[in-house]
């Protein structure tokens, strides 16, 4: 007997068992390290501080190279935080800072005391004027950086807290006027305020709306006026000059 053979026709196929797939598999993962940003480091005058959530204090700091920076001391409430009790408001140091231009609230990563002025902290006197130049870098200072005004500051509060008491309302006001001036807000004192026309010595009437002493055209309305010895203190002050002689 003979098999019958098919009509339709053969086809030979070739089907693997499992589908073979090539794999690059390295013997272990490679990970790339990037390091990390280090801290910027800068001198700095601790302007205001403040309690942030249980352990945390925010801190605004008057820096020469970067303005008035807000950044977060996160963990100085903890009793064994490595910020001890540094962060005190009118303390001078260098603080480690890890700035983002985007952002508005920074990271304090350290910060060294250079500078306590203790005094400020036994005289009330000597205190109020600390913090009316603090208040002034605050409010009134560019986002900027600032070499200028930390320059004046700095020495105002060195000035301040070491003056003897007798000549301490002098210096308390050369230091004003004088952080005054250097943000940019001087009064007009050599010449009109308003049409810019010279002033000669003596005295003269004072615009706190226009900003400055004017002359007796532009002077209309204006009650009040500057006797030539305090025109002259003014001058000093805003100078920075607080050698008054006898003193206020």
């Amino acid at each position: 007997m003979y098999a019958p053979v098919s009509s339709s026709p053969v086809i030979a196929r070739h089907r693997p068992s499992s589908p073979v797939i090539a794999r690059h598999r390295p013997s272990s993962p490679v990970i790339a390290y990037f390091p990390a940003m280090p801290p910027t480091s800068s001198p700095a005058v601790i302007l205001h501080a403040f309690k942030y959530g249980e352990t945390s204090k925010i801190v605004r700091l008057a820096t020469p190279g970067h303005g008035v920076v807000s950044a977060i001391a996160k963990g100085a409430m903890r009793p064994k935080s490595p910020f001890g009790a540094r962060l005190q408001v009118l303390t001078c140091g260098t603080a480690q800072l890890y700035l983002k231009h985007n952002r508005e609230l920074q990271t304090l990563a350290g910060f060294e005391v250079a500078t306590e002025w203790t005094a400020l902290g036994h005289d009330v006197s000597r205190f109020a004027a600390a913090a009316v130049l603090a208040e002034l870098v605050l409010r009134c200072s560019p986002a900027e950086p600032m070499p200028a005004v930390y320059d004046v500051l700095s020495t105002g509060l060195d000035r301040v807290a070491s003056v003897e008491n007798e000549r301490l309302r002098p210096a308390a006001l050369a230091a004003v006027w004088g952080l005054v001036a250097t943000l940019g807000f001087a009064p007009a004192l050599g010449a009109c305020a308003q049409d810019g026309q010279p002033l000669g010595p003596g005295p003269s009437a004072f615009s706190v709306a226009q900003g400055g002493l004017v002359c007796q055209r532009c002077a209309r309305g204006t009650r009040k006026r500057l006797p030539a010895e305090d025109r002259t203190a003014l001058e000093r002050f805003v100078d920075g000059d607080d050698a008054l002689d006898p003193p206020l």
